[in-house]
């Protein structure tokens, strides 16, 4: 795929760039492993004082940050803004933080003094996806940089202008030269990267087959790696629940970034006895978004991010169809210029069929019923997928069960699956492993490191 800049909403190449040479490349990699021997050595108070000035300027340009974000892969411009200040939030919150977080944990032992002690372990590469262009860096970069690390960013090839951006953002809020940096390359040239020996750990936000071949990278050189994949997250309905404001949190978590987050809720499992008037009230709000113009405010739902991004939405809902699948509404790609899709709902989905057990990456909703919540759990479960979950209940023994027995990294009651810098973020089976975000976030890229004193 090409390194360019392409206009979503039109189509258009706006701009490209060519990728860094093999002699690019080795410069920054020995530029990074220089950086670090300095960096780690600085104190957390230097290091939060830069990150501060990269939140201030993140706060301050918001806009320029969104306008950005919505021209390369098409969110509205409203939620680019909102990205953007979210991503300061990430860097304050590393700021005021991560000096108690990776604080000597004393043990009480039969030494005179034992302790776990935490140290940065190096260069980390960063492979990123598109449809947070910001966000996912930050989340990742704020913490590893606030441990003493420093990072090599491999950004999504249709986001190379917000790549560069975060780049200059770090540049311009002072972290010394080879703290940040952006590689313009494509994918084929990430194995070889975290092959060399002065990169010490991966993160990886993506598909499950990069995932994979992250992975298999890192595990082949004995390397650290966290890795965030995709998710099919279930979106569960009970009759205790207020029906109005399950209805709409499910639309705004279906359409979430035009229904491109691996947290989009996918699956709406729905108890038979409230089934149909949800199911009446969710079509008639999604049949009423505003599709459109991402700058434009009153604009509910943006194209897809790219041209193949809307073609796997086109097959995988008529593969569904044809398997069995009920077309409620939508199902069709929009006549105008862009990467537009309706947004969509399909019923009486078949175990055979893209849409039980596949990741829809757009606004297609996938409607279930469940008889008990026994069937609702296992419905939710039957996926290889466990990022996350969301269940409306006011039933304390149904809220019990959903958070003790859904297989996912996270459990959200009565509101949408979030990302927040305080609480960590991630998942299990074919989601990945590892955390983001949090304590636990901070700690992945560390050294933890045992120290006995006789």
């Amino acid at each position: 795929m090409a390194i360019a800049t392409i206009n979503p909403a039109t189509g258009k190449v706006l701009k490209t760039f060519e990728p860094h040479s093999d002699a690019q490349i080795e410069e920054k990699l020995q530029r990074a492993k220089d950086a670090f021997c300095k960096f780690r050595k600085t104190s957390f108070s230097e290091r939060a004082k830069t990150m501060r000035k990269a939140a201030e300027i993140l706060e301050g340009e918001k806009e320029l940050y969104g306008r950005m974000m919505t021209t390369e892969m098409g969110k509205t411009f409203r939620s680019a803004v909102e990205e953007a200040a979210k991503c300061a939030l990430a860097c304050r919150h590393y700021a005021d933080h991560a000096e108690r977080f990776l604080a000597d944990e004393v043990v009480v032992t039969g030494a005179k003094k034992s302790y776990v002690h935490y140290q940065p372990l190096g260069p980390v590469l960063a492979v990123m996806p598109w449809n947070f262009p910001f966000w996912q860096v930050i989340r990742a970069a704020a913490p590893a940089l606030m441990a003493g690390n420093v990072m090599l960013l491999k950004h999504a090839s249709n986001v190379p202008q917000c790549a560069l951006m975060i780049e200059d953002l770090y540049r311009r809020a002072g972290f010394p030269e080879g703290v940040f940096q952006t590689l313009l390359v494509g994918s084929s040239k990430v194995d070889a990267i975290l092959a060399d020996p002065r990169i010490f750990a991966a993160t990886l936000t993506g598909s499950e087959g990069a995932g994979i071949e992250v992975g298999m990278g890192a595990a082949k050189r004995v390397k650290k790696v966290v890795l965030e994949l995709g998710g099919s997250d279930p979106f569960i309905v009970m009759p205790s629940a207020k029906l109005d404001e399950a209805v709409a949190s499910a639309v705004k978590s279906r359409i979430l970034n035009n229904g491109q987050s691996c947290i989009n809720a996918k699956r709406f499992i729905i108890a038979e006895p409230i089934a149909e008037e949800f199911q009446k009230r969710f079509v008639h709000t999604m049949e009423a978004l505003k599709v459109g113009d991402p700058f434009d405010e009153k604009t509910d739902l943006g194209p897809l991010s790219t041209e193949n991004g809307i073609k796997d939405i086109e097959d995988q809902v008529e593969r569904s169809v044809r398997a069995g699948a009920h077309l409620v509404t939508g199902g069709k790609r929009l006549e105008r210029p862009g990467f537009f899709y309706s947004p969509t709902v399909m019923t009486d989905i078949p175990k055979n069929s893209p849409a039980y057990c596949e990741e829809f990456f757009g606004p297609v909703a996938n409607v279930f019923r469940a008889k008990t919540i026994d069937d609702a759990i296992r419905i939710a479960n039957d996926t290889r997928f466990g990022l996350g979950a969301s269940a409306w209940t006011n039933d304390p023994a149904e809220r019990d069960r959903f958070i003790n027995d859904i297989e996912s990294g996270m459990v959200f009651v009565n509101r949408m699956v979030a990302s927040d810098p305080r609480l960590p973020f991630g998942g299990v089976k074919w989601s990945g492993y590892g955390r983001e975000l949090g304590v636990h976030g901070i700690r992945e890229f560390t050294d933890i490191k045992t120290v006995w004193i006789q």
